[in-house]
């Protein structure tokens, strides 16, 4: 059961993310870019949680969305972020040991499907995919996480071409890298549909086609009620989701169309956090 007074934190790739929750409501949000360093990502880390904690006093549980793979609160490591083998979730209970909290560090895409498990698309056996810096992953079967033996959910890192992985070719890293070689700059998902040129149609048919790929391939092992799709890219809409849909059932062997679609809940990693 959800504890009244929670602190949650998404901690991306780009963005550090930290909210107080108070009967499953956000009432207050801080967004922050992600240091690159070690050292400054913990500072940082800490001292949003370090401020929610004073200002809100009563807080029982932070709940943390991590990157993974991770294990036991350990950050084992993640592509996206300066950490190897680090406890977070020890450090954090060091820190905050006088405020007498339980703390709980879960993969982030994890957070996202138990979000949708409980409050979203509200199914038994789903995929849940963040497309962010990198993609992770979150499967849920007969309503519970899978875990496997313990790492299982790095669908960002099944190959999918000349050994290269799934986010590599279809995550923002990708998108940021082809608009630089075609734009002479980044450009956003949502910034390739207003430009129409070749070129804007040339990334999107290469991003949309690796995403078939990849959702495709889980669609065919998992055989998912549905996919849902989470994170910053989602702000496309239709148009890209419509793409992403062609190219995905061309890789389906299985005889129907598994409902792809965006998650229609708001910071569902801050709201997984939370109910971690």
């Amino acid at each position: 059961m959800q504890e009244n007074k929670v602190i949650a934190v998404d901690l991306g790739g780009t963005n550090l993310r930290t909210a107080y929750l108070e009967k499953g409501k956000i009432q207050r949000y801080l967004k922050l870019k992600t240091p690159e360093t070690k050292k400054e990502l913990i500072e940082c880390l800490f001292d949003s949680i370090d401020c929610l904690i004073r200002v809100y006093p009563g807080v029982k549980k932070i709940g943390i969305a991590s990157p993974g793979p991770l294990l036991n609160g350990v950050i084992l490591n993640p592509p996206n972020l300066p950490l190897r083998n680090f406890n977070l979730e020890k450090a954090l209970k060091i820190k905050f040991k006088n405020f007498k909290v339980k703390i709980k560090v879960e993969n982030d895409a994890n957070c996202v499907a138990l979000a949708e498990a409980k409050l979203g698309c509200k199914k038994s056996n789903f995929i849940v995919l963040t497309l962010g810096t990198g993609i992770g992953g979150g499967i849920i079967i007969n309503n519970q996480i899978y875990k496997g033996a313990g790492l299982a959910g790095e669908l960002g890192h099944i190959i999918l071409d000349d050994q290269k992985d799934f986010e590599t070719l279809g995550a923002w890293k990708a998108t940021k890298k082809l608009t630089k070689k075609y734009f002479k700059k980044e450009l956003k998902t949502k910034d390739l549909f207003s430009i129409k040129d070749k070129n804007s149609k040339k990334i999107l048919f290469e991003i949309s086609n690796y995403l078939g790929q990849g959702i495709g391939s889980l669609i065919n092992v998992f055989d998912p009620e549905i996919v849902v799709l989470a994170g910053g890219v989602s702000e496309t809409g239709d148009k890209f989701i419509k793409l992403i849909k062609k190219e995905t059932y061309k890789y389906v062997i299985l005889p129907k169309k598994t409902p792809i679609v965006w998650s229609k809940l708001k910071d569902p990693g801050i709201i997984g956090a939370s109910l971690l």
